[in-house]
């Protein structure tokens, strides 16, 4: 089987890659390579993958139609998993029109690909933050997802209803899976996580806004790996899934973890809350569980402990 993914060369591209190519799968890895953050930090994540004759790399941008109409028109795809996307909450309201740009019409560019080229399958990298500030918990994919409170989770949503539609049109078969706060080794650096360890290392303070109280469902890698897997294997219909730990922690307790685990103090830095921030993030994962057999196994406290061992080991490796 032929599997196309877009971001394949991200945090968690890069690891999916790696899944499949140990279960003797073709890996096309579309990306761009983009200066969101040093693109030699994704380089160094398909260092392993690179070396396998089953992985080919394409250093293309989703955006240029001609370009993915070449390649799909010389190359069998029988899975789209589209992870590719501009992300973050804070920086889409200083580039909405980029967000814009790369989340919908990226996302569009390869639901014509599908179309054109008849692949019944596409996964598509959906977020969490598509639930905006929705005060009933735990979120279920049923719940109301009108009022987005930032670009990027509007262009998230955007992304599921276009699915949607060339489902409806063509019969294409698309599973949406909304991430909650995805972190582990290779982990994007100007996630919290990854941002608040170099803080502790540096001993700088790290920014708190608000009171420390905020919840969120911390996801490790490997029980995102498994949900993908299970939807690239369990694509019929048109579907959505959230993948999350199912358990919320304050942001205050992340923090203490994180200084356990690096043996350094932390400093925090109270300020005013920020815009476009929500104060709680809490998967129902009951649905992944019934259909894609998905069972997340990492909690946070050996989630953080694994994560900072990595750390460690890479910190003085990049630019950060």
């Amino acid at each position: 089987m032929h599997i196309f993914i877009s971001g394949g060369a991200g945090f968690i591209g890069s690891h999916l890659a790696e899944m499949l190519l140990s279960e003797e799968y073709h890996v096309y890895n579309w990306d761009n390579f983009n200066d969101y953050y040093d693109p030699a930090v994704k380089r160094d994540n398909i260092e392993a993958a690179i070396a396998n004759k089953r992985y080919e790399l394409i250093e293309k941008d989703i955006l240029d139609y001609s370009a993915l109409d070449h390649f799909f028109s010389t190359h069998p795809v029988d899975v789209i998993v589209h992870l590719a996307a501009r992300a973050g909450v804070r920086p889409s309201i200083q580039q909405p029109l980029l967000y814009e740009q790369v989340n919908v019409q990226g996302t569009m560019n390869l639901l014509e690909m599908s179309r054109i080229y008849h692949i019944n399958r596409f996964v598509f990298a959906s977020s969490s933050s598509v639930y905006g500030a929705n005060r009933k918990i735990p979120f279920q994919e049923s719940d109301n997802v009108d009022f987005p409170v930032s670009p990027y989770a509007a262009t998230k949503k955007a992304g599921e209803l276009i699915c949607y539609t060339y489902h409806h049109l063509y019969n294409i078969s698309v599973n949406c899976l909304r991430f909650f706060t995805v972190y582990g080794p290779r982990q994007r650096p100007d996630m919290a996580i990854h941002k608040f360890s170099r803080m502790i290392y540096r001993h700088q303070p790290i920014p708190v806004f608000g009171d420390g109280s905020s919840r969120r469902d911390y996801t490790y890698y490997s029980d995102i790996i498994q949900g993908i897997m299970g939807a690239i294997h369990n694509c019929q219909g048109y579907h959505i899934y959230n993948l999350g730990e199912s358990k919320t922690v304050t942001l205050l307790y992340l923090i203490d973890l994180l200084q356990d685990a690096l043996g350094i103090k932390a400093v925090v830095e109270f300020k005013p809350e920020q815009p476009g921030d929500v104060p709680v993030t809490f998967a129902d994962v009951t649905k992944a569980k019934n259909e894609l057999k998905y069972h997340p196994q990492i909690p946070i406290e050996e989630g953080i402990k694994r994560f900072a061992e990595w750390f460690s080991g890479h910190y003085n490796r990049f630019n950060y």
